[in-house]
């Protein structure tokens, strides 16, 4: 199993409507992942990923402290 420290990066998307431009934001993980912005606010942008290549799961942990 490998384990590494990873940061959720914050993005912009834009997105035009019958005309009108709306803006959203939405963070990722390393590998692509996407990550609920309740999350973020709740526990912060520090995570640690754990990868377990033998079953394929992959685990999204807040980091302490």
């Amino acid at each position: 199993m490998k384990e590494r420290e990873v940061e959720a990066k914050r993005l912009v998307g834009k997105k035009q409507v019958r005309g009108k431009v709306y803006e959203y934001e939405y963070y990722t993980l390393p590998l692509n992942l996407y990550i609920p912005k309740s999350m973020v606010e709740k526990f912060g942008k520090k995570y640690t990923l754990q990868v377990d290549e033998d079953t394929g799961t992959i685990t999204i942990k807040p980091r302490n402290g």
